[in-house]
């Protein structure tokens, strides 16, 4: 039943539990909770365990605790919402289309599918009114969507209009034969015109939202990268994932010292000024200006696979969004060598 609702952790309530039944002695915790909270899948149950919002006789518990007679299990359930994904009304930036597949030109800001926090507003919402209808993904709020972009990272992205090219996109992206292209503006200035990073990314253990090199469940991750242009403290640098994590070239660049420039999560600051490229400090008498970038400066400029209908090969391209052009043009004038 879940996976025909949303999950609301805002909204969570208690249920508690009590072992009487000796036939249930060392059962898994998870596996018990899951038989008792049927509309819940095993994976929610596990991710509630391990969040702390189970309690085993007052104390926290892991999945594969083996239950014993008269134990206490206390629950703060999240509550289930109907899903539904609405059509919205949102101009998209369309670089191609055609019977199979859209590309989109995606601005920052913009979030890809909905999720916590954003149920509406998305790219999806925005695709399902200007095509109609998305094949349906193992995930409802991800309707033909074949690969993700960060909210804030801005340029080109890929969504199937059948279930056949969903299909066969998606196989690109595993066999690992789709290549991308990123732009990235960083902090400071990479020894190497050219360097390989190969270090595994997994979740990091203290903060669900950051990645790390190694962390909980790490998996393999290997980026290429390439100095473009230098300035004094910055560098211009291109980046070819060779794998598909989260945040993968965020962290990747911040674990070699050259994060990405306002890179909120990984990086040293939230946005940059004219100011900050011009002096060491703020002047007193300096006037109010908006940053020149606020967020992170990571565009994806271009992407290449096998069309899903014809088996050719295709490309496609996005300019800088106005931000980092905007960026750019400030540290050429201040920065330059």
């Amino acid at each position: 039943m879940e996976a025909h609702h949303r999950i609301d952790m805002n909204d969570l309530r208690t249920v508690e539990y009590v072992v009487h039944n000796p036939a249930v002695e060392d059962y898994r915790l998870d596996v018990y909770l899951t038989k008792r909270l049927q509309l819940y899948s095993r994976t929610m149950v596990q991710k509630l365990i391990k969040d702390e919002l189970v309690t085993v006789n007052g104390r926290k518990s892991k999945p594969a605790y083996e239950l014993c007679v008269h134990d206490k299990i206390v629950v703060r359930v999240p509550r289930l919402v109907e899903a539904q994904t609405i059509p919205e009304d949102i101009p998209l930036d369309i670089v191609y289309e055609d019977d199979h597949i859209v590309v989109v030109n995606k601005p920052p800001h913009f979030v890809v599918h909905p999720a916590a926090g954003h149920w509406e507003g998305t790219l999806v919402n925005a695709l399902l009114h200007h095509c109609g209808v998305l094949p349906q993904t193992d995930d409802i709020y991800r309707p033909g969507i074949v690969h993700r972009l960060d909210k804030n990272t801005s340029g080109i992205i890929v969504a199937a209009k059948t279930q056949g090219a969903h299909f066969r996109v998606t196989s690109q992206f595993e066999a690992r034969t789709v290549k991308k292209e990123y732009i990235a503006i960083v902090e400071g200035e990479p020894r190497f015109d050219s360097d390989l990073v190969d270090g595994p990314i997994g979740h990091n253990p203290h903060d669900r939202e950051r990645m790390m090199i190694g962390g909980l469940n790490p998996r393999e991750a290997q980026t290429v990268y390439h100095a473009v242009e230098r300035f004094r403290g910055f560098t211009l640098v291109r980046a070819e994932p060779k794998t598909g994590r989260t945040h993968q070239i965020r962290v990747h660049l911040a674990h070699v010292g050259h994060p990405v420039v306002a890179d909120s999560l990984y990086g040293r600051r939230e946005s940059l000024y004219d100011w900050e490229l011009r002096f060491s400090q703020k002047p007193a008498d300096h006037p109010p200006e908006e940053p020149l970038i606020a967020r992170h400066a990571l565009h994806a400029r271009w992407i290449a696979f096998a069309h899903p209908e014809t088996g050719e090969p295709v490309e496609f391209a996005a300019p800088l969004p106005e931000d980092m052009t905007r960026l750019l043009e400030a540290l050429r004038r201040h920065r330059a060598r």
